[in-house]
């Protein structure tokens, strides 16, 4: 061999070795981890594996996790192909359960997203605390009895001059009864919407008619109600953007469902505890 021909080549062999490496693609969902006759296992396998796992479980160290999810996939994927590609009638059915849940939850995250930039909640901090308070809070007691019958026998003795706290200490069966029925200080959205409604009507040292909400029957007295200080807006911030979170996914679905075409045809003889029935999807 000629010398000239063998420095060119070792010129050129040292030329590319001089060149940088090019870099090597760094890991993706689409990443194949393992395959199992011939059939993929990827990275975002792997990923959504993790995600599904309780919390307990997440706390392991990275490389034992990994290793424990590889392995539970191989021997899940070398499992599955025993049914050579055949699904069983309830499991093609649990399929369609979750891609339909995990869609939907992914068009209302969608939704939650928008309905809470920065613009809306400025927004709606304002149009909440425009007048520069935080809206009024209360100081109430009640009397809970069990029937509308006690409730207004002990009005009449209330009408009559009787003392509050006494009765509700002899006659409250809420927790609050020993203490007078003393409920301290409440803003709106802590009380059961029939009970915070009957406080609204009521001026300081009022007493209401009984009220019935889930409880059972309340004589209630307002004795007192005053403005909180307005709360500043990174105090608020989640707040708000749950409420407008929770407005919009209200009101997207209400759109939707009021849209949609809905068959929800008559079925004789259907009796809902047929629900309990998984023979009818496993056979």
């Amino acid at each position: 061999m000629r010398k000239g021909l063998t420095f060119l080549q070792g010129a050129a062999l040292a030329a590319f070795m001089a060149l940088p490496l090019p870099a090597m693609a760094a890991p993706h969902a689409n990443t194949v981890i393992a395959t199992v006759n011939g059939e993929d296992i990827t990275l975002g396998h792997m990923i959504m594996a993790r995600e599904s796992l309780p919390d307990q479980y997440k706390q392991l160290p990275d490389d034992v996790l990994y290793n424990a999810i590889l392995d539970q996939l191989i021997q899940q994927t070398a499992l599955k192909q025993q049914l050579h590609g055949g699904m069983p009638h309830y499991v093609r059915l649990s399929v369609e359960n979750e891609e339909r849940a995990l869609l939907a939850a992914n068009v209302i995250e969608n939704v939650m997203k928008s309905a809470s930039d920065e613009d809306a909640l400025r927004k709606a901090y304002e149009d909440k605390y425009s007048e520069g308070d935080g809206g009024d809070e209360f100081r109430a007691a009640h009397i809970l009895v069990e029937s509308e019958a006690d409730a207004l026998e002990i009005k009449e003795e209330l009408d009559a001059g009787a003392d509050f706290d006494i009765l509700a200490k002899e006659r409250s069966t809420g927790p609050s009864g020993p203490n007078g029925g003393d409920l301290g200080w409440f803003s709106r959205g802590r009380m059961v919407p029939e009970f915070e409604e009957a406080v609204l009507d009521l001026r300081a040292g009022e007493i209401s008619a009984p009220v019935e909400t889930q409880f059972g029957w309340h004589l209630i007295l307002l004795n007192e109600r005053r403005k909180t200080a307005a709360p500043s807006f990174e105090d608020v911030r989640a707040e708000l953007s749950q409420e407008l979170q929770n407005a919009a996914v209200e009101a997207h679905v209400s759109d939707l469902t009021a849209a949609a075409v809905i068959d929800r045809p008559e079925i004789d003889d259907l009796d809902p505890a047929i629900l309990n029935d998984l023979s009818l999807v496993r056979n």
